[in-house]
């Protein structure tokens, strides 16, 4: 899989981030404070890694600041975006399944490499619902992009 990772800076959490997801296997183009040269500011890095996946240049992203916050609302202003800032294994399980996220979004300052780990196990385990209401409340989601 093919996964953008933001950080506005270079924590050795956002380091293990990217170690673990290309453990895992997958392709990871880095931006931020995780790119030499650049624009490590939150709102910058994280809109440049929320946009390869509408573009459909990364299938998912995870975007990160020091609280996760404005991380997840820089990503979320991007068309297409659905990011759940998630500081724990049930939370991310639940934005991929019920709300099909497609950004995580993660704290620099509360998330340990244990949590991280169980946060990307629930995260990669979860599989968009099916459900009928589930999908009718993403597809509104969807519209809002385009008022």
């Amino acid at each position: 899989m093919r996964i953008s990772v933001s950080s506005d800076m270079d924590e050795p959490v956002a380091r293990f981030l990217v170690g673990e997801l290309r453990r895992r296997g997958h392709e990871v183009r880095t931006y931020g404070a995780l790119e030499p040269g650049a624009d490590p500011q939150w709102a910058a890095c994280s809109e440049a890694a929320a946009r390869d996946v509408p573009a459909g240049a990364a299938d998912l992203a995870v975007v990160c600041c020091w609280t996760g916050t404005g991380a997840s609302i820089a990503a979320n202003k991007v068309a297409g975006v659905r990011a759940a800032l998630c500081a724990d294994a049930y939370t991310a399980g639940g934005a991929r399944r019920w709300n099909d996220a497609n950004v995580l979004a993660l704290s620099l300052r509360l998330t340990s490499e244990p949590v991280l780990k169980e946060i990307l196990d629930a995260w990669f385990a979860a599989e968009p619902s099916a459900d009928t209401e589930d999908r009718a409340n993403v597809a509104h989601v969807g519209r809002l992009d385009a008022r």
